[in-house]
């Protein structure tokens, strides 16, 4: 506990963020743009001066240590057949952005045109548009769609594959147009990722946003500081208790405290300072602050199904890896030029189609690779392959991260539920039928594609929700446990201030009432400027 002698020693400031991630270095640059902001931005992991953080290929070392990881791990999934996933969340300088897949995605017009439809003004297309293109510096200069002029680095990738190529045509042959661009707001066809990199090195939030801004004397920067409650005066958010250099430590706000520490972690650190569901904070002995049922409620995820085909004459990532001369020369050639395997994001083409004639717009993601292996973390196969990963953008089900102990240091429990709903299993089925659909087309053939996973005798509707739930696994999109809205789960305004709360926001992934259609990180980016904006009263 805090006595009362180190709460009068106590260092003040005017914004508190907590967590600096893909939002919060974001918002630690806006926050003390203004020399007279004092501006705390405390984050749990280390510095971000790690060599695999820069190179692309790097997350594969990145995600599972400690170092940059939280490494989670879910609940038994019942949807998945009972199995436990890990659940990357960057713990770094730059969170998430540290250490995933680097893919450049607003989602599509429609999804926010839909959060401003239940009762968010402010978030509709229309209005987020600009914010995107305000903070981005994309490749290709200022236009309709792009912004220039802002830190948020968008390139295209700096190598292809014939095989992805081959797919490329195959999903026309299929009816997935070739598209130029994923990011107008329809996003439907099919094309190579543009990633966050700059000259072929990773672009973090960290990068972006903070280190240019880093030494500015209104903002102190600590790492390895854990959150463990926030301090409240009343139903007023007055500071911050952490530990930081093995001593227990109070911060306090004279202004706002913003929680920006993700899906998992804002939610959890509501909850241990007794801002949640009533229930649950009196069955662990956490005095209840606010009763604000949906904190940690509202989990969606998109879970991606890895079908794997093995084929013939094609370079893969497979076999390019398989000798010492192949991992060698990907090495050199990253090292003089930036180019080559190594500055490859974990999937290079990607493709937005409808599982079926019902659907209005593109309810699927593609992300397909040259490369193959039983699950991550494992190593490649040892034969020539390609896997085209498929997850259903607007899930039907409902997971919750919830608390198991007034301690912020235990991870919560994480439970994602997926493939709970009839609809979410008819499309599983429905996405797996137009995958081998378009690995039958004529523009695949002369590489002989062989389904290896979930394999071709499994044909009936039962047969395939059951593969959906052995192959899915995360894709690494948690969203929406501090839901934005106006109902009785929603933990903040459209103003982003959490409910019945006086100085308190949640600022990053969390709030979205339903996720995206498509990667989640830049969409966290832009709702970290828009926070900005309100909390500056420039809205």
């Amino acid at each position: 506990m805090i006595d009362a002698a180190a709460a009068q020693l106590a260092q003040e400031f005017d914004y508190i963020i907590v967590g600096a991630g893909s939002a919060g270095c974001l918002l630690a640059n806006r926050l003390s743009a203004n020399p007279a902001h004092r501006v705390l931005l405390l984050e749990a992991g280390g510095r971000d001066n790690w060599h695999w953080i820069n190179i692309p290929v790097g997350y594969l070392y990145c995600i599972g240590n400690p170092r940059s990881d939280w490494c989670y791990t879910t609940q038994p999934d019942p949807g998945i057949n009972n199995r436990i996933l890990g659940y990357p969340r960057g713990r770094v300088l730059g969170g998430s952005s540290a250490i995933n897949g680097m893919i450049y995605m607003r989602g599509q017009a429609a999804d926010y045109d839909g959060w401003a439809a239940l009762g968010n003004p402010g978030w509709g297309w229309n209005d987020v548009l600009p914010v995107f293109k305000r903070v981005e510096n994309h490749h290709a200069g200022e236009s309709e769609f792009h912004g220039a002029s802002g830190t948020w680095r968008v390139e295209r990738q700096r190598l292809s594959w014939k095989i992805l190529d081959a797919f490329r045509g195959a999903a026309q042959q299929a009816g997935i147009p070739p598209i130029e661009d994923f990011n107008r707001g329809d996003n439907e066809g099919c094309a190579y990722f543009e990633v966050n990199q700059r000259r072929g090195v990773r672009w973090t939030s960290a990068k972006a946003f903070l280190h240019p801004v880093i030494r500015r004397p209104n903002l102190t920067v600590l790492t390895g500081a854990q959150a463990e409650r926030i301090v409240f005066d009343g139903r007023k958010a007055d500071g911050v208790r952490y530990m930081h250099d093995g001593q227990k430590k109070l911060a306090r706000a004279k202004a706002e405290i913003i929680l920006s520490s993700g899906s998992i972690g804002s939610a959890q650190l509501l909850q241990v300072s007794g801002v949640g569901p009533g229930a649950l904070l009196q069955s662990l002995g956490i005095p209840v602050v606010q009763h604000v049922p949906g904190v940690g409620q509202n989990l969606q995820d998109h879970l991606q199904l890895r079908l794997i085909y093995k084929v013939q004459g094609a370079k893969t990532l497979n076999t390019m890896t398989a000798s010492l001369w192949g991992r060698s020369l990907m090495g050199l050639q990253y090292a003089i030029q930036k180019r080559g395997p190594l500055t490859m994001a974990p999937s290079q083409l990607g493709a937005f189609a409808r599982s079926g004639p019902e659907q209005t717009r593109a309810n699927l993601e593609y992300h397909v690779q040259p490369l193959s292996l039983e699950k991550f973390g494992d190593s490649l196969h040892a034969f020539p392959a390609m896997t085209a990963s498929v997850c259903n953008l607007r899930p039907t089900s409902r997971g919750h991260v919830t608390i198991t102990s007034p301690d912020a240091a235990d991870a919560p429990a994480i439970l994602c539920n997926y493939l709970q709903t009839p609809e979410d299993l008819r499309v599983a089925a429905d996405s797996i039928r137009l995958t081998r659909r378009i690995m039958s087309q004529e523009a695949l053939a002369p590489y002989r594609p062989q389904e290896y996973r979930p394999g071709t005798q499994l044909e009936s509707q039962a047969d395939l929700e059951k593969a959906a739930g052995d192959i899915g696994t995360t894709i690494f999109h948690p969203v929406g446990t501090c839901k934005m809205g106006i109902d009785d789960l929603a933990v903040v305004d459209p103003q982003l201030r959490v409910r019945g709360i006086q100085g308190l926001r949640v600022i990053d992934a969390s709030i979205m009432p339903t996720i995206t259609s498509g990667n989640t990180n830049s969409p966290a980016i832009m709702i970290a400027e828009k926070g900005a904006d309100y909390i500056l009263g420039v809205a």
